[in-house]
Parts: C-alpha cells; sequence; structure tokens
C-alpha cells in the first residue's frame, strides 16, 4: 500500500503562485503514474495534471491548467510537486494527489477511476 500526504495549500490572491506537494511512502511505484486532482464545493473530481514517475517524466495536463500549473517529480524524494501560476478563483478547491492503479508507459492517465492511493486532499483558496 501506498501512503500519500498532500502540503502546500492555501489562501492566495488572484494572479499569484502557490506550490503543492505529494509525498509518498510505502510500496514501489516507480512504474507508476501520479496525478493531480481537485474538487471544488458541489462538484464533480476534476483532473489537473499527471506525471510517470519514470521514462522521462511525461506529463499530462487538463486544459483549464495547461501553460499555468506545471507539475513535476523527484524520485530521490518520492515526492510530486504541482506549481501553480497565475491563479484564479475559479481554481479554488480541494487538491488531492493519488497513484495510478497500474504501472505503464507513455502518457499518465487523466482519469480519476484509474487512480487510487489517494491523498487526504489540502485546500487551496483563491481571492479575487
Amino acid at each position: 500500500q501506498v501512503q500519500l500526504v498532500e502540503s502546500g495549500g492555501g489562501l492566495v490572491q488572484a494572479g499569484g503562485s502557490l506550490r503543492l506537494s505529494c509525498a509518498a511512502s510505502g510500496r514501489t511505484i516507480s512504474l507508476y503514474a501520479m496525478g493531480w486532482f481537485r474538487q471544488a464545493p458541489g462538484k464533480e473530481r476534476e483532473f489537473v495534471a499527471s506525471i510517470r514517475w519514470s521514462g522521462g517524466g511525461v506529463t499530462y495536463y487538463a486544459n483549464s491548467v495547461r501553460g499555468r500549473f506545471t507539475i513535476s517529480r523527484d524520485n530521490g524524494k518520492n515526492t510530486v510537486y504541482l506549481q501553480m501560476n497565475s491563479l484564479k478563483p475559479e481554481d479554488t478547491a480541494v487538491y488531492y494527489c493519488a497513484v495510478s492503479k497500474t504501472a505503464g508507459w507513455g502518457t499518465p492517465p487523466g482519469s480519476a477511476s484509474e487512480y487510487d492511493c489517494w491523498g487526504q486532499g489540502t485546500q487551496v483558496t483563491v481571492s479575487s
């Protein structure tokens, strides 16, 4: 089993930046993908970004965040990051990281159904 702990959330003004971290521990996940998702009140959980631990760290982004958010990983620290720039009020949500259900290569998955072992979430609030 994998344990995930997110951190780095907070309150920021529109146009500001935050960096989220997701520290993983437990079983080996080197061939898996890590994803960031978010859920705003009253809305479905939505995909934000994903990355492969290996194979060059292929990434995949939701259209709503592409060009503003950057996902990266530090294999030595077993940690995935989400750098969020040019934040908008509509980015307000609880952000979760998760490990993919299966190992693989290529573009990492972008559907929540393809992930398990979710973290507890971290709140991001962007004020206008």
